[in-house]
Formats: structure tokens, C-alpha cells, sequence
């Protein structure tokens, strides 16, 4: 049994943020709901992008992604009809979870005062751009505004480069990692205590936060390190790229060990009592001597080469670009990639997913099942809260829901 099996959420979610969260508390077993805008149809991930896993581009490879193991229910909320639908669902319900801007939560009235009548154990866990109670409430916010503003742009790529993004989502998957975590400890609270309530964390203070150590070097010294060389760590070394016969490899010394036993590697004994780089201080004064050392050492042979020499031994990456890492035989004999069947296209029979990163009792999320049609389960989440299928058709008919059954490739509205 998984942690969160017995666990049912309503997820109300725009773009990766809010998806991925829900993505979470399903892959630890949770029944999640996909509640989607029928006015909008759906989720925006729906269409990010050009690659589909089917021809009627229904299925965007992005959404599915953060899509699978979902349920879609389409349902505007903003009616009175839709409205009773919802309260209806929250008395069966654990959770409801947003990412929509801070101050919608409280005109859609999906915070804990609005829904708690319905259900007192209801969680209600709100992840924003910047926050629901202060000036940028209303603002919308993305992963790369928090990356540009808080500071990230600033210290990541080459010194004297222009300002520069992390090229993954980092913002909005850690986002989604903060909300998880603050649904499953309101879970946890409201199990306790028998009364739910509004968690709340926002993508602003996440990056903020995440500035850890270079924060506090300004926030108690003033001093800002800035971008490092060959993307270097600020304080240790040699801990950063250095250029082989074909490529790059990363090494991380971040100990005085690590830097003798690369020595002792790569046959070079004497540079441990090389002045210039015996202390972790002297190496860092010297920085840009020992990067010249070190290149002329790794440039005569290749990456694999040292790979094999160092790996296990001395924390050591090669630079390997998206096709390589998922080439990677790491990757493909140890689990980290699964095929789930697919149905809903006749040129393919399965699709590859990137399995979860965590485990309970040794086993991970297996059931996987691949993402809804928008409204695929509209009609069979309404049966089970008591409408009738003359009520569902006369909501369908008003386009207060969406009824996509399974099997049916067109987005009825």
C-alpha cells in the first residue's frame, strides 16, 4: 500500500507547477482529480509544444509528463451548477490544491473558509507565483521571472556573460516538491486534530530561499561571489569543468581527501605539496594555475577513459548532452525508465516515462497509466456523487462540463 493511498485530491492546476504536484501525491498512491477550466479546455500543457504522442494531437508529450495517473474532470466552477458540484465533491474529498495567482483562490473560493462548511477536515494548499497576502498577490508569476529576480540569472553561466537561466523547469519542479510537502504534513495535521486548513507556499520565497548559502554571505557580509569560472563552486577546489581529449568532465574535490586521492589517481603525487595548491585556500588563490594543470592532465585522454580511472573513487560526471543521458546503460539497467502501454494511436504501442525518484519499502510507483482526455472522466466522477445521466447531459449541453468518455478521440463541447 502506498503512503497516500486511501487519499483523494482535487487538483486545480494551470502549467507544470501546479501539474507536478498533483503528480506527486498520485505517484505516492493518492486518487487525484484533475478539475479543469471547460472554458479554457484545460490545462495550457494540453498544447505546449509540437510533439504529440497521437495524431489527432490530443496527447502533448510535455503534458503527460506531469498528466499521467490523473483523472480529468472539465468543470467551470464559476456557475452555480458547477459550484454545487464542487461542494459536493469536497465532502468526499481530502484535499484541493491550486497554483493558480494569489488572489484568485479567494474569488473562486476554494480556500479553506469557503470549502471548510463542506468538509472541516478539507487541506487546502495554495502554491502562487509571489503569495496571497501582499501587493504582488494578484501578479502572475513563472519559473523564469523567479530565476531572473532572485537572483539565479546572476550567478549562473560564464563570468562576463549575459544573464542566464538554468535550462530545466528548476523553479517550478521545486515548486511543486514544497506544495507536496506541504500537503502531505496538512494531511497529516488534519488526521491529527480532525480540522483542516490553507497551506501556502509561493514560487518567489521558494527561490529565494534556495539562494541558501550565497544569500547569508550577503545578507551578513555584503560579499557576493558572482559567476564562477567553468561553473565552479564558489569556495572549493578544483571542483568544476575541465576539458578532456573529446569533451568535458566535472570534478568535485570538496574535501582535502578527494584532492590527494585525485593526485594519487591521475600519478601526480607532487602537486599535494605544490605550494600553490596545498591547502584548499591556496588552491582557490591559484585557482586559474590549477585549471591550467588539470587540462594539460585530462586533454590526453578521454572522458570514458577517465571515467573509468576516477569513477567511485573521486566524485567525477562526464557532460553529457539529453540523447547521452537517457543512452546512459545507468539509466537503462537500473529502473529509471519505464514503457507503459499506449492505445490511442495506431503507430505506437507503448511510450517511455521517467520513473519516480523515490521508493517505499523498496518499491516504486509501477501502476502507471497514461494521461487523460480532457473530461474523460467527467461523467463517471458525477455518477458517483449522485447525478443522474439526464443532469450530466443537461450540464454538458450548458458547457458547464466537458464529457470525454474513454475511447472517444473528440473533446465534446
Amino acid at each position: 500500500m502506498l503512503p497516500l493511498e486511501n487519499k483523494r485530491i482535487l487538483s486545480f492546476e494551470t502549467w507544470g507547477s501546479g501539474a507536478f504536484h498533483a503528480e506527486l501525491l498520485a505517484l505516492m498512491g493518492a486518487e487525484v482529480i484533475n478539475v479543469e477550466d471547460p472554458q479554457q479546455r484545460g490545462n495550457p500543457l494540453r498544447r505546449m509544444g509540437s510533439l504529440y504522442l497521437d495524431e489527432e494531437k490530443h496527447d502533448n508529450e510535455g503534458n503527460q509528463f506531469c498528466l499521467h495517473n490523473k483523472k480529468s474532470l472539465a468543470l467551470d466552477i464559476r456557475t452555480e451548477e458547477g459550484r454545487d458540484v464542487l461542494h459536493k465533491l469536497i465532502a468526499v474529498s481530502d484535499a484541493a490544491i491550486n497554483n493558480f495567482r494569489g488572489s484568485l483562490p479567494e474569488k473562486l473560493e476554494i480556500t479553506y473558509k469557503h470549502l471548510a462548511p463542506y468538509n472541516k477536515k478539507i487541506v487546502c494548499t495554495h502554491l502562487s507565483g509571489y503569495g496571497r497576502d501582499n501587493e504582488r498577490a494578484s501578479w502572475p508569476g513563472y519559473d523564469f521571472l523567479m530565476q531572473a529576480e532572485t537572483g539565479w540569472m546572476s550567478i549562473t553561466g560564464e563570468p562576463d556573460s549575459i544573464p542566464t537561466k538554468v535550462g530545466v523547469s528548476v523553479v517550478d519542479i521545486l515548486g511543486s516538491v514544497y506544495a507536496a510537502l506541504c500537503t502531505v504534513a496538512a494531511l497529516y495535521h488534519a488526521e491529527r486534530t480532525g480540522k483542516g486548513s490553507d497551506a501556502d507556499t509561493n514560487l518567489f520565497d521558494i527561490a529565494l530561499n534556495c539562494t541558501c548559502y550565497q544569500g547569508l554571505w550577503f545578507l551578513n557580509e555584503g560579499f557576493v561571489a558572482g559567476k564562477q569560472p567553468r561553473s565552479a563552486h564558489t569556495t572549493q577546489a578544483p571542483s568544476q569543468l575541465y576539458r578532456t581529449a573529446d569533451g568535458w568532465i566535472y570534478i568535485a574535490c570538496l574535501s582535502q581527501k578527494f584532492w590527494e586521492l585525485l593526485c594519487e589517481k591521475i600519478s601526480r603525487l607532487e602537486l599535494i605539496e605544490d605550494k600553490r595548491f596545498r591547502t584548499n585556500e591556496n588552491r582557490l588563490e591559484h585557482r586559474q594555475m590549477l585549471t591550467d594543470v588539470l587540462d594539460g592532465i585530462f586533454s590526453r585522454k578521454s572522458t570514458k577513459q577517465w571515467l573509468e580511472l576516477l569513477s567511485g573513487t573521486i566524485p567525477c560526471a562526464p557532460v553529457d548532452d539529453i540523447r547521452q543521458t537517457f543512452e546512459n546503460p545507468f539509466v537503462r539497467n537500473s529502473g529509471k525508465i519505464i514503457s507503459v502501454p499506449y492505445d490511442k494511436s495506431p503507430k505506437r504501442t507503448d511510450v517511455e516515462l521517467m520513473a519516480p525518484p523515490f521508493s517505499f519499502d523498496g518499491k516504486i510507483f509501477s501502476s502507471f497509466k497514461i494521461g487523460p482526455r480532457l473530461g474523460e472522466h467527467t461523467a463517471e466522477i458525477l455518477e458517483s456523487i449522485g447525478y443522474t445521466e439526464d443532469e450530466i447531459q443537461r450540464m454538458n449541453e450548458k458547457q458547464i462540463i466537458i464529457v470525454s468518455r474513454q475511447g472517444d478521440h473528440r473533446e465534446k463541447t
